[in-house]
């Protein structure tokens, strides 16, 4: 377990020897220091996690030394000692950045607890801080896969949005484009990054339940309301919340919605009270919402208030020059996870890969390379190890391999059977072995029909 070290800083001996004696029986590594000016000379030369100091000073006094203590160290706790009858000064630290104060004379026992919920807060913040940086660093736009030109123009714009006062966002694009990735990147990348980036898909949770999910509710507003709930809304203040597959949303939830973003204030279910927030609004949806609107499904007002500024994910058909570099990210990542070692990828599959329309679009690409890691123990990723369905259809085939019309003039069966030796070899790019499985061949038979058509 971590040592905690703890400066003491105050001018009366037996105090700073009681204190150091009692703390170091606690387990913390104490220093100690008799003036001001020795205190900050300690923690420039070997800080401490926590000060207990004394306001009242010789030379240099307590608040004076606090503020240089927090120009110094801002992370450093510092507990304030006070004498009765000085509490506009204690109050007057806590508001330059003092932890917490005590009073003179004070109880070690209250004095222990006191130190240990200090520490215990300082980690909490330092593991908090340690997560939004990593989350900054996984979501920000850096880390998105992408140089084409339609990926290009979308970084962009997520740049200018991010770095902007924009409360609205709309996210549109099909399923499995990275949506809820793009609003991550907008919150992480904003002045926003350090508070709460909260979502919810609008789909997944009964229209019954959205609005005490969004505003919360209060104790009793009805069966089993217990207790009061916050909603995401309020649990996202100052920060970002992402609405995913708003199109799904009912209409009265949608006049609910209306008005939190008009007035951006709301009501927990049961609640007489406006709440206040500040909160941006990121929504997606892969639905066409002006048919919608036609078909009396999505409100007209809410659709114009929500697309203040558009963003348009295209789907990865449309950005095939990010398929091979999206393929290599996802194989260094599976390789990872799942300790394989694939190093290259062949240039059949490569051809593959690229002409298939990926319906799915970055979601179906991760999982059929997620399948072929998992599967497959080779360092070259093959055109056998893709699933059927992305051989048959590269290319815009779009049909079953078997599917082809008989030439009104007839043709040689022979000729068949060549070009079926030929693209057996060339999708398992030349092992023979792997071919001859693909047509349904002993090895033997499949040799000799190489032979007799000049391939070996």
């Amino acid at each position: 377990m971590r040592q905690h070290k703890i400066l003491v800083v105050d001018d009366e001996h037996l105090i700073r020897w009681s204190l150091e004696q009692n703390l170091k029986k606690q387990g913390y590594e104490v220093l100690t220091a008799g003036s001001g000016e020795e205190a900050l000379k300690s923690l420039r030369e070997d800080p401490p996690e926590l000060v207990l100091l004394d306001i009242q000073l010789p030379g240099i006094n307590g608040l004076d030394v606090l503020e240089k203590i927090k120009e110094m160290e801002d992370e450093v706790i510092v507990i304030m000692i006070t004498a009765l009858g000085v509490l506009e000064t204690a109050v007057k630290a806590m508001r330059m950045g003092a932890f917490d104060y005590i009073n003179k004379p004070f109880n070690l026992d209250e004095l222990a607890i006191v130190i240990k919920k200090a520490l215990e807060t300082s980690e909490l913040r330092r593991e908090v801080a340690h997560l939004r940086s990593e989350q900054s660093s996984k979501y920000g736009i850096s880390n998105i896969i992408g140089s084409s030109r339609h990926m290009t123009n979308v970084l962009t714009m997520v740049k200018k949005v991010a770095h902007s006062d924009a409360g609205t966002i709309m996210i549109q694009g099909e399923s499995g484009t990275g949506k809820e990735l793009i609003a991550k990147a907008v919150h992480y990348e904003s002045a926003r990054a350090d508070k709460p980036f909260m979502a919810i898909n609008c789909a997944a949770v009964p229209s019954t339940l959205l609005e005490s999910e969004l505003m919360g509710h209060e104790k009793g507003a009805f069966t089993d309301a217990k207790a009061q709930k916050k909603g995401l809304f309020e649990l996202s203040d100052g920060g970002t919340l992402f609405l995913d597959e708003i199109g799904d949303m009912e209409l009265g939830m949608q006049a609910k919605l209306l008005r939190v973003l008009e007035e951006r204030s709301f009501r927990r279910v049961g609640g007489t009270k406006d709440v206040k927030v500040d909160v941006r609004i990121i929504s997606a949806t892969n639905k066409d919402l002006l048919k919608a609107i036609e078909d009396g499904t999505f409100r007209a007002d809410l659709y114009y208030r929500i697309q203040v500024i558009p963003i348009y994910l295209p789907p990865l058909r449309e950005r095939r020059d990010d398929i091979i570099t999206l393929v290599e990210h996802f194989i260094a990542h599976f390789n990872r996870e799942f300790g394989k070692n694939v190093k290259t990828i062949s240039k059949m599959a490569e051809k593959f890969l690229t002409e298939y329309n990926w319906p799915g679009n970055i979601r179906e690409l991760k999982n059929v390379i997620e399948r072929a890691i998992i599967l497959e123990n080779e360092e070259t990723l093959l055109l056998e190890h893709l699933p059927q369905e992305i051989v048959a259809k590269s290319g815009g085939g779009g049909g079953s391999p078997m599917s082809f019309n008989l030439p009104a003039e007839g043709l040689d069966i022979e000729d068949v059977e060549r070009e079926l030796i030929r693209q057996a070899l060339e999708v398992t790019e030349g092992n023979q072995s792997k071919a001859a499985k693909k047509l349904n061949l002993g090895i033997d038979a499949f040799r000799y029909r190489m032979k007799k058509f000049g391939f070996l």
